[in-house]
């Protein structure tokens, strides 16, 4: 396989028990993509502290990237998958600014908000809130 996403479902195909019932099963929950797709690019993604490159390897440890010997061995769609991350990272980097923009706005409207709110809030902490 040249794509990246079948390169690695090949890789942990040969490290699970594949042709066992708990390995089919542990390989149809497998999923794989190039880039992110529509419904996985709106989520919050998380970091793996332990796994990070800068971390597990030494400076002067040679390494390599799926996409770059996806490529090599004949991929012929780096480019596509390229200009599309390249575009949901614009998208995204909107996404956030806007949000941010929007979070302060909030702040400084609950701010402003606080004062003409104060004796609604004694009443709802006298009551435990």
């Amino acid at each position: 396989f040249r794509a990246p996403s079948k390169m690695l479902i090949r890789v942990v195909r040969g490290m699970l028990p594949h042709k066992t019932a708990r390995g089919k099963e542990a390989m149809e929950r497998l999923k794989t993509f190039e880039g992110i797709p529509a419904p996985y690019d709106k989520q919050k993604r998380m970091v793996v502290p332990s796994a990070l490159k800068v971390l597990r390897l030494g400076q002067s440890r040679k390494f390599c990237d799926l996409n770059r010997l996806a490529h090599e061995v004949g991929w012929k769609y780096q480019k596509v998958i390229g200009t599309l991350e390249a575009r949901r990272k614009v998208k995204s980097k909107a996404f956030h600014e806007r949000k941010t923009k929007m979070q302060a706005l909030r702040e400084q409207a609950k701010k402003n908000a606080a004062p003409k709110t104060k004796k609604f809030q004694d009443v709802i902490t006298s009551f435990g809130y």
